[in-house]
């Protein structure tokens, strides 16, 4: 491109130490958020509280749909008859592995996205520096 003098003009724009950063990261496809100290905490806290009970419980009922005496498929199977629901046992099993694979799979949605956020002041983590490692030897 040319300008009304004749003389080429780059259209590019011309990187700053900033935009550098993000686009860097977005090539990456991590962005953090940087947020106060206190949010950061909360969202640290609840975040693994979320994810690990999740985890767990989803654990917990793909080992009911794979045990037949398992404490959990007990209960939900005496609670189905209850209600005067009869599953057969091989949809039920299905069911059961279904919802445990679905809770493991959300905590770790939950733990990925509690990761993204970090505090102000707070330096990236080391994979994302550009400082050689000292790990040499």
């Amino acid at each position: 491109m040319t300008d009304g003098n004749g003389t080429s003009v780059d259209s590019t724009p011309t990187p700053r130490g900033d935009g550098d950063e993000r686009a860097s990261e977005s090539r990456r496809g991590r962005r953090d958020v940087v947020v106060p100290m206190r949010l950061y905490k909360t969202v640290t806290v609840f975040s693994t509280l979320i994810a690990v009970g999740s985890v767990v419980v989803g654990f917990m009922f793909l080992d009911a749909a794979t045990l037949n005496v398992s404490f959990l498929g007990a209960i939900v199977t005496g609670a189905l008859s209850l209600v005067g629901v009869s599953v057969a046992d091989g949809v039920m099993n299905t069911v059961l592995a279904v919802v445990g694979l679905a809770g493991i799979a959300f905590g770790a949605g939950v733990y990925t996205l509690g990761t993204r956020f970090r505090a102000q002041g707070m330096g990236k983590s080391q994979e994302d520096s550009d400082e050689p490692s000292d790990n040499n030897g």
